[in-house]
């Protein structure tokens, strides 16, 4: 298929740009059914937007993940008495291990 470049007005800023035969040859490649709405400058404008939000489609970052610093619990080894820290809160009465116990310990997958 042939493609020829095309003039688009874009839906937040009003500029017109141009959708490249190339770009369009990129977006049927990749499965896009929809031209682009926004020019290049507010396309970007959007993404930066978007991360220092701290979210997008998928929550807090591109993986879906919060990119603050994991809250760590202090704990004892119930294996080798060791101190340590682990993601989670400890329970009374289950052990808990360090993470050199806990290869040991676990189960083989």
């Amino acid at each position: 298929m042939s493609f020829q470049d095309k003039t688009i007005q874009c839906s937040d800023c009003g500029k017109t740009f141009t959708f490249s035969a190339e770009e369009q040859e990129q977006f049927q490649a990749r499965g896009y059914t929809n031209e682009p709405k926004r020019c290049l400058e507010c396309r970007q404008a959007r993404k930066l937007q978007q991360n220092s939000n701290g979210s997008n489609s998928y929550g807090n970052n591109s993986y879906g993940y919060n990119s603050s610093p994991r809250q760590m619990f202090p704990a004892v080894c119930a294996d080798c008495g060791k101190a340590t820290t682990v993601p989670f809160e400890p329970k009374q009465g289950r052990p808990v291990y360090c993470s050199d116990c806990y290869r040991k310990v676990k189960p083989a997958r």
